[in-house]
């Protein structure tokens, strides 16, 4: 597994998502071509992977100039995260597979146009991603998709699971909202109890897995493994490689120990459970919220490394 990349390209964006855990910095604005490659070259030396990420990336005049860049740079896996809708012009897709893109992370956040554009506040957004992840499979490019789990739409998650197999993706996320940006201003709408979710999470897996999608194929983030009792090898986190972060107010050298440092949180009864020395904990906002009461540590001998739970 490779060092990633994740480029954060700038965060204007064409979706106003309800959730968005980056709308607090939109006055930052965009980066420049030029600062972006400079970018790209200086990380080639630690990363082999790249995620051009934003805000939207895709509203970028010069993605296809990046993507070639990185291409030519070496960068073995080239990831585009989206909202989907400018994927949906099929010659755009083109043009970025022909660039050097080899894999695709367009987020989709309902089954239906309403659940979807409830939550990303732009109308059109619904038929414009599912045309974009159909234009990218017919492509043959390998789709990823993402789905923030809120208030909304987590009592639909086996619904939008089924669609999401429907449309073929090679691969799926459900990712509990962190709470910020837009996410912590709307928190009281947006944000569910992790323990409320739960029984809507273990259906969509359990239908994944029917349709042969399994650890790695079918994952959640931000669920620590306390809540996924019978499915704890479907945490994204065993899976999640290593990353530095790049963006407009600075570096993340190793977001995976920023993550565990300063972006998670564990309580005193973690200690007692037999996932402490592997589990990160939830995002630190939600128990200034809810509090702590929910993670209950789990009986057993203590796990040392996370292969042993994939």
């Amino acid at each position: 597994m490779g060092r990633r990349l994740d480029l954060k390209v700038g965060f204007a964006c064409n979706n106003n998502c309800v959730f968005c855990a980056q709308a607090h910095k939109r006055p930052l604005g965009d980066r420049t071509t030029d600062e972006l490659k400079k970018e790209i070259a200086n990380a080639r030396e630690t990363c082999d992977e790249i995620v051009f990420t934003g805000g939207e990336p895709t509203i970028r005049k010069d993605l296809v100039e990046l993507v070639s860049y990185a291409s030519k740079l070496g960068y073995s896996v080239i990831q585009i995260q989206s909202n989907g809708r400018m994927l949906s012009y099929t010659n755009f897709c083109r043009s970025l597979i022909h660039a050097g893109a080899t894999e695709f992370s367009p987020a989709l956040h309902g089954h239906t146009m309403q659940l979807h554009e409830i939550q990303t506040r732009c109308e059109e957004s619904f038929n414009q991603i599912i045309a974009g992840i159909k234009n990218l499979r017919s492509l043959k490019a390998k789709v990823m998709t993402n789905t923030v789990i809120t208030k909304y739409n987590y009592r639909f998650l086996p619904e939008i699971t089924e669609l999401l197999v429907s449309l073929d993706v090679s691969q799926f996320q459900l990712a509990f909202v962190h709470p910020c940006g837009n996410a912590w201003k709307n928190f009281e709408s947006v944000v569910p109890r992790k323990s409320d979710v739960m029984p809507y999470v273990h259906k969509a897996l359990e239908l994944a897995i029917k349709q042969g999608y399994g650890p790695g194929m079918a994952m959640v983030e931000a669920l620590p493994y306390c809540f996924m009792k019978g499915y704890e090898a479907f945490c994204s986190e065993i899976v999640i490689p290593p990353a530095e972060v790049r963006d407009a107010s600075g570096r993340i050298a190793r977001f995976e120990d920023w993550r565990k440092e300063y972006g998670k949180v564990k309580f005193s009864q973690c200690k007692e459970c037999r996932y402490d020395l592997v589990c990160e904990g939830p995002w630190k906002e939600y128990p200034e919220k809810y509090g702590s009461s929910e993670f209950v540590p789990v009986p057993g001998k203590k796990i040392k490394d996370l292969s042993s739970i994939a």
